[in-house]
């Protein structure tokens, strides 16, 4: 098979009619590319150049080459610009994983601010609880994934690469003229007659209620077993019971509830949220840049008092 790279030095030679010009043009010596120029001959198996006094003329194999060169050359320039155009954001498909909360907040504004800056990339977002979220980054259906975990079932995959996108703590969710919107923080204890709203499924958030009612003492008395956030705050404003829920999950607040936080020492987890993907492959450029959207926008909804505000300054982004 012929070397490209000497075919296209003989596209050079043919075009510019100096070996010395074609040289200069790919960045060799005159010496150096003589004796390309007599590899390719080797190759070819017949003489591809005629040697003047001043400069080159092709045969007319040596000119049928070129032109072949000329073709090759056009595809080569191409995948170049390809790749340019992938390092510079114009295109491509970014493939992210995500679970409903992290749906429902962090990732519209980030997906906004993404689309604003990077027009040309296809983004396409799969769903998927915890375990379907790292299987599609296992298998690469997925390149990014937001995970979460608590203190109890910290992700230990030495195959995905984790950053840390920002903590959400759990709060109390109360009916809005509930006694307890005046106190400043709750005492987990000071809550064992109540009845709780918790979520159905063996959802993770029900873990969490019976594992910091029993550590604190109590078993909680379920009133009712929701299959959202928003069925869950509908019966809290009801007066059917309280809840506990993730910060995040409740963007979206009625305006018949309200949110409590829990005093420093109550055993009410605080989650991690996380950004993934598979530690063997490296990060495309896409991906790079949602990696830093997701980063800041993190930020923002760490600051003192959003959920106070339900985060809406925010969503407005």
């Amino acid at each position: 098979m012929l070397n490209v790279r000497r075919l296209l030095l003989l596209t050079e030679a043919t075009e510019r009619g100096s070996l010395t010009a074609a040289a200069e043009a790919l960045g060799m010596t005159t010496s150096a590319a003589s004796q390309q120029m007599s590899l390719l001959e080797q190759e070819a198996g017949q003489p591809l150049v005629e040697r003047l006094p001043r400069g080159i003329r092709p045969t007319p194999a040596g000119a049928a080459l070129a032109e072949r060169g000329q073709a090759i050359r056009r595809e080569l320039r191409a995948a170049q610009a390809d790749l340019d155009s992938f390092t510079a954001l114009d295109q491509g498909t970014l493939r992210l994983g995500s679970f409903p909360t992290a749906s429902a907040s962090l990732l519209p504004l980030a997906l906004t601010r993404f689309r604003r800056r990077h027009a040309g990339i296809r983004i396409e977002v799969r769903a998927g609880v915890l375990a379907e979220l790292r299987e599609m980054l296992h298998t690469g259906e997925v390149e990014q994934g937001l995970l979460w975990d608590y203190e109890w079932n910290r992700l230990d995959d030495p195959a995905l690469s984790l950053t840390h996108l920002l903590d959400d703590p759990t709060v109390l969710v109360v009916p809005a003229d509930s006694p307890l919107r005046t106190h400043p923080s709750v005492r987990l204890g000071d809550l064992a007659d109540q009845e709780w709203i918790i979520r159905a499924d063996n959802h993770p958030v029900a873990d969490v209620l019976r594992r910091s009612c029993r550590q604190t003492g109590f078993e909680p008395r379920i009133a009712y077993a929701s299959h959202d956030y928003q069925e869950a705050q509908a019966m809290v404003a009801a007066g059917l019971g309280i809840a506990l829920a993730p910060r995040l999950a409740l963007t979206s607040r009625r305006s018949d509830v309200r949110l409590l936080p829990f005093a420093s020492d109550v055993p009410a987890p605080t989650r991690r949220i996380l950004l993934a993907r598979a530690a063997a492959r490296p990060a495309t450029p896409p991906a790079q840049a949602m990696d830093r959207v997701l980063r800041t926008v993190a930020q923002q909804f760490t600051a003192p008092g959003l959920h106070r505000a339900q985060l809406g300054a925010v969503r407005r982004g």
